[in-house]
């Protein structure tokens, strides 16, 4: 069997990337569950109701902050691909504070806070992976649009909900065709850098951060000591620092060698 082009490969990516937003815009409109809300872990400590999904933030601001001192040692071929990382660290830091905002008083109005900068570091990554895997322009091209379209998933949602008819199928777009996208880019495309595996890896943490999150009372209930939705920051922040550490890792690879071999295939 013919291995697939890369333009083959390509419209495969942007072919799926239609038919999920063919299927979302198929589907009826998804309000915000009120019940959401009401997690698992309410306890206060130290004055700070529903303290440790509140102080487990500061895990995103550190991993945030980290990363982007690591920019500045990181290992780039061209100073230009920090910038869809730097979108991503700024975004999992201001996430940390719009977090601890809503949790302090978990409702609509506060959760579209939470929302916006967890959409626009999840858009920078998606960027950043695009830029190394398909080529540099492309992905600094759509970093804007990216950044601009995870931005306006969540307002549009709060629009609808404050008109008594939320609907959340742009936000689950935005949040879960990119953890559908990465791995394909990473398996199709050459690397730019080595350690390309921690970016897969990434992914996989944060899809598992999800899946805690809809296990919140049921964790809190078997150990009584951690809800799932804390568990949920804590992975959330480790996909952060797992970025770092690549970061810190990794090297290029023969970039000139890999692009003529990519123009052979293609």
């Amino acid at each position: 069997m013919t291995a697939l082009s890369r333009r083959a490969k390509l419209g495969v990516v942007l072919g799926l990337g239609a038919a999920a937003s063919l299927v979302a815009a198929a589907l009826p409109p998804i309000p915000q569950d009120p019940a959401y809300h009401r997690l698992a872990d309410g306890r206060t400590l130290l004055g700070i109701p529903n303290a440790l999904n509140v102080l487990s933030n500061v895990l995103f601001v550190t991993a945030g902050l980290a990363g982007l001192r690591a920019l500045g040692a990181g290992a780039f071929v061209e100073a230009r691909e920090r910038w869809p990382y730097a979108v991503f660290f700024v975004g999992l830091i201001l996430t940390g504070f719009g977090s601890a905002y809503y949790h302090l008083e978990p409702g609509n109005a506060r959760l579209v806070w939470d929302r916006l900068p967890l959409a626009v570091t999840v858009m920078g990554l998606f960027a950043a992976v695009i830029a190394e895997r398909v080529a540099v322009p492309v992905g600094l091209r759509l970093l804007a649009p990216l950044v601009a379209l995870g931005i306006v998933s969540v307002l549009q949602w709060q629009m609808t909900e404050t008109r008594g008819a939320g609907d959340l199928r742009l936000y689950g777009l935005v949040q879960f065709f990119p953890m559908l996208a990465v791995p394909l880019l990473l398996a199709w495309f050459p690397p730019r850098y080595t350690r390309g595996g921690d970016l897969l890896v990434a992914v996989a943490v944060y899809a598992g951060a999800k899946v805690f999150e809809l296990g919140d009372r049921a964790i809190m209930e078997a150990g009584h000591l951690l809800s799932g939705h804390t568990l949920k920051h804590v992975l959330v922040s480790v996909t952060g620092y797992w970025i770092v550490r690549m970061l810190r890792a990794r090297a290029p690879v023969d970039v000139p060698a890999l692009a003529t071999r990519a123009e052979g295939r293609s």
